[in-house]
């Protein structure tokens, strides 16, 4: 790995360290979006049992928010319980957007290194091409120079589109989980009005 590092040139280092922030976003996405703890399963039929059975109480509410995403949602809809349906949908919606903000974290500096890198990889490229020319002289050429030219722009190129397709590749992915995700907890969100305005049992 030290001689593909050194044969690639200082340019080589702007894309690791590129690929160490996108290994480190994707990790932290991928445990951070699970969907047992944003909208879990049996939730609306633990607010359903709330309003039912138990009563909306301050403490329950609380509680409910502190569970998950989801259960912040929910939460909003309960403390505005005796409110018109507007006024129940508008604080969902209201704190359906910051949740929405919170899930799309480290989202677009994911996809800006999934665009740069490849910039990156040609940045490294020009420089190998410029040791590549000037190892021409009217003498003749330094044949190391330019071998050493040759590896710097193949080994720069390549590596920002070994850093960047996985990286694109995370951003769709978490990007398609989001919008499932935000699908998911709108149809929740809908059926808890509907629970609340006694039209769903």
């Amino acid at each position: 790995m030290l001689d593909i590092i050194n044969a690639a040139g200082w340019p080589i280092w702007p894309l690791i360290f590129a690929s160490i922030i996108a290994v480190a976003i994707i990790f932290e996405r991928l445990w951070a979006l699970r969907e047992n703890i944003i909208a879990p399963e049996n939730l609306l039929l633990e607010a359903q049992k709330m309003i039912t059975k138990d009563g909306v109480k301050k403490e329950a509410i609380q509680s409910l928010q502190k569970h998950s995403m989801l259960g912040e949602i929910f939460a909003s809809a309960l403390n505005n319980y005796n409110s018109p349906s507007e006024v129940i949908k508008e604080a969902i919606e209201e704190t359906g957007r910051a949740i929405n903000h919170r899930l799309e974290r480290y989202l677009s500096t994911l996809g800006t290194i999934a665009t740069v890198a490849p910039l990156l990889g040609l940045f490294g490229t020009i420089i190998g091409m410029v040791e590549l020319f000037s190892s021409f002289t009217s003498s003749g050429h330094d044949v190391a120079i330019f071998a050493r030219g040759i590896s710097i722009a193949l080994y720069n190129t390549a590596g920002g589109i070994v850093v960047a397709v996985p990286a694109m590749i995370a951003y769709r992915f978490f990007r398609s989980k989001i919008d499932d995700l935000v699908v998911e907890m709108e149809q929740q969100a809908i059926k808890l009005v509907e629970i609340i305005n006694g039209k769903r049992k």
